[in-house]
């Protein structure tokens, strides 16, 4: 059983940050298992290189592939620790990449949902989405597919809610908004300015503000005019609690989906990027969360419609938060370092 971890991953404004925070999910799993953990970056932001210190080390890089600089460190890392599992999460990361990480000598195992390669080199590959297929990546013999929400990497702080459940109120007040770790084109404005415009009674919103957004003074001023009883977190390190505490959520449609899923918390998707249209379309259409489709073309007007019909429809609700638990186990991220530790199996 291999003891060593190698996470590549990277995150910043332009990407966000689903990349990473994926690792450090896997990291959490494999340390909690007794493994050691080395992530290879090269993000720069200093509260998420502080967050994967606590990880594990870190090694930077100054440029990500196709910098040759990146490769080169990469597999120096894995040679030095023989026969380790490596984690690759990022769609800069070209068969070239793969093939030069394998044939440093480890387990590798990419983390994909958009098929951007033209060829998998991985010993596996994960696609935790709903559409996930197999026949649509083009890879070795021995590539083997961990494919759908069994695989969902969620954080270490959700598994501690599995036995929880959620009492659906008559109609919703508590409302959470998190639109991911940077949100660059602040989508995250224009749902505060259709909450200020929805009318609906008691509503509480609380604004998750990802460490990578560079709109935070804008928003909390913004915030400030818009809606007295709002309340904006910065970086928040709970979720989970977050989640528990709300009645209803808007999110973008990436990894905060699974999570949401797993808590029981019906929500409205607003898509921030190309990767995230099939995971909205699925789970709109398994009536898990409700899809406004690409942010960039939603409305204010739309977004406060959206909100009203959810919050007021208790039977709607239910629906979407038990099947959501019933999609999501949270067993992902230890069902992965499973796998990686006993590849053979």
């Amino acid at each position: 059983m291999t003891k060593h971890l190698i996470c590549r991953a990277d995150a910043s404004t332009e990407i966000g940050t689903g990349h990473l925070m994926r690792c450090v999910t896997l990291a959490g799993a494999w340390r909690a298992s007794g493994g050691e953990v080395h992530f290879v970056t090269a993000c720069d932001s200093p509260a998420l290189l502080e967050l994967i210190g606590q990880a594990g080390s870190v090694t930077t890089v100054r440029e990500a592939c196709p910098d040759p600089e990146d490769v080169r460190i990469t597999s120096d890392r894995v040679k030095d620790c023989p026969g380790c599992a490596v984690v690759i999460d990022g769609y800069v990361f070209d068969a070239d990449y793969q093939r030069t990480i394998r044939e440093a000598g480890c387990t590798l195992l990419v983390v994909d949902d958009v098929v951007h390669a033209d060829h998998y080199y991985a010993d596996f590959v994960l696609n935790q989405n709903l559409h996930a297929r197999a026949n649509k990546y083009a890879c070795e013999p021995h590539t083997r597919f961990l494919l759908g929400p069994a695989y969902a990497l969620l954080r270490r702080e959700f598994l501690a809610w599995k036995s929880w459940r959620r009492q659906i109120p008559n109609r919703a007040r508590r409302l959470l908004v998190t639109l991911g770790g940077s949100d660059p084109a602040n989508e995250t404005l224009k749902v505060l300015r259709a909450l200020a415009v929805t009318h609906i009674p008691d509503l509480e919103p609380v604004i998750v503000v990802g460490a990578g957004n560079p709109h935070l003074d804008r928003l909390r001023s913004e915030a400030a005019l818009l809606l007295p009883r709002g309340h904006i977190v910065h970086d928040a390190h709970n979720m989970a609690e977050w989640m528990a505490w709300a009645d209803t959520a808007v999110s973008a449609g990436g990894t905060t989906c699974w999570e949401l899923a797993f808590m029981g918390l019906p929500n409205l998707i607003l898509v921030l990027s190309d990767n995230q249209r099939d995971i909205a379309r699925s789970l709109d259409e398994t009536g898990v969360s409700r899809s406004l489709g690409d942010a960039h073309h939603v409305k204010e007007k739309r977004i406060a419609e959206g909100l009203v019909a959810l919050v007021t429809d208790h039977d709607a609700r239910a629906a979407m938060s038990a099947r959501g638990r019933a999609m999501v186990d949270g067993a992902g991220a230890e069902r992965v370092v499973e796998i990686l530790q006993n590849p053979a199996a």
